[in-house]
């Protein structure tokens, strides 16, 4: 059996290669996703539509690792999101515009399966890159 880490990182290369039956072999029954607002969401169908909702509306969107802690069964990683939204995203219609986004991740494994998975990320930095929402006046 793999590390959590292990675990890990093949889950985000399976978004990268947009392999849904993978991404969705690996979550387990009971698996959660918390996204930045809190909402959670159950079962291995939420975790796969939040990241097909990325990769419908960017369907370049690319998940680049740059730091993994992990301790037992939970792992940090530290990602940096990119994707160019030609696609609906969130009520908001194709910008054309790319965004590049840090994101932090706190995911648990039991039994070779992820069970949890809290996601971290500046949703204002994205609609700012998207030109929804104006970036605030600098001093």
């Amino acid at each position: 059996m793999s590390d959590a880490a292990t675990i890990v990182k093949e889950f985000f290369e399976a978004f990268n290669n947009r392999d849904w039956d993978k991404m969705r072999s690996m979550l387990s029954s009971d698996f959660t996703y918390t996204g930045g607002d809190g909402v959670v969401q159950r079962g291995p169908d939420a975790g796969l539509a939040v990241a097909q909702m990325f990769a419908t509306a960017m369907p370049d969107a690319k998940i680049a690792i740059t730091r993994m802690h992990s301790a037992g069964n939970v792992v940090v990683a530290e990602f940096t999101g990119t994707g160019t939204q030609t696609g609906n995203f969130m009520d908001v219609p194709p910008t054309g515009r790319k965004v590049t986004m840090p994101v932090c991740d706190v995911v648990e494994v039991k039994d070779g399966q992820i069970v949890a998975e809290r996601e971290y990320m500046d949703m204002l930095h994205m609609m700012q890159q998207l030109g929804v929402v104006e970036a605030p006046a600098t001093a």
